[in-house]
């Protein structure tokens, strides 16, 4: 249902987040109310922002993310520019999808606000949309069977790339670091009908004996892919996206070799920071 806030329309998606559009007129991203829309993320977990005056640069960027908290700093620097690289040495940065991971799984600190900013878009039909699925909506539908072999599982991520080599741990189900609330975390492995991935992470599941644990991926891509809480975000250049890292996962889905598709993503940490209770190394 659509309606008016802060002389904005405010418009339902499906199955959850908002779509942010100003009413009248030009309107500046930055000049909007960051507490209003901070009060919307928390009720939607994901705000797109559409049809605004953006960003110039990424420094503009950087600064207007500035304002939602701290800004995660990484080697380099504030702003990952998302493009296709020729000959890309990991999958970041090549055009093949992306399985459904969490952001800041590798770091010592989990972000709590991925900030997704479309520099330029894909053409129609060249694919590259970036894919959501709300756990705390997966978890409510789950049945009782599924949530007891998921509740018996952790996974062990190990990764190695350009920005770090990590190993980190974690219970497919755990609870919200700030709400009263269980959320999904999960790194699905990559499927090889969807293509190669170029340096894939090592995966292991343990807690259950190997004979379930097609089980445990199958159930947990029904659910997680379930109309009720899977979401595919196909870009238009200027959107801005804010997504709740805390209690979504996201991917990617394939798209058009040089596609003319480019992303700036920035990571804002939560108050205070959220410290990754599962990191077993990093460098």
């Amino acid at each position: 249902m659509d309606c008016a806030v802060m002389d904005l329309k405010v418009t339902q998606l499906k199955p959850f987040g908002v779509l942010v559009e100003p009413l009248n007129g030009k309107t500046k991203v930055q000049d909007l109310d960051v507490e209003q829309l901070r009060q919307l993320f928390r009720k939607h977990q994901l705000v797109l922002l559409r049809g605004f005056e953006t960003f110039q640069n990424s420094e503009e960027f950087s600064d207007y993310c500035g304002v939602w908290g701290e800004v995660s700093l990484w080697p380099f620097g504030k702003v990952l520019e998302l493009i296709q690289q020729d000959n890309p040495d990991d999958h970041i940065f090549d055009n093949s999808y992306m399985p459904l991971h969490w952001d800041g799984m590798y770091r010592p600190q989990v972000p709590e606000y991925q900030i997704f900013h479309c520099v330029k878009a894909p053409l129609a039909g060249q694919g590259g949309a970036t894919t959501f699925s709300n756990t705390i909506l997966a978890l409510e539908s789950a049945s009782t069977e599924d949530r007891e072999i998921w509740n018996k599982v952790t996974g062990s991520y190990q990764r190695k790339m350009e920005f770090y080599d990590s190993k980190t741990l974690s219970p497919i189900i755990t609870k919200h670091p700030h709400r009263d609330v269980s959320v999904i975390r999960y790194n699905e492995p990559p499927a090889e009908e969807r293509g190669e991935l170029v340096n894939p992470p090592i995966l292991e599941f343990t807690g259950i004996d190997s004979d379930e644990l097609d089980k445990l991926h199958s159930s947990l891509e029904k659910a997680l892919y379930s109309p009720d809480s899977f979401y595919a975000h196909e870009w238009q250049t200027g959107d801005v996206v804010i997504a709740d890292n805390f209690s979504l996962l996201h991917g990617r889905e394939k798209f058009v070799t040089k596609s003319p598709r480019h992303l700036q993503r920035v990571h804002v940490l939560s108050n205070p920071p959220f410290e990754n209770p599962g990191l077993v190394s990093y460098q």
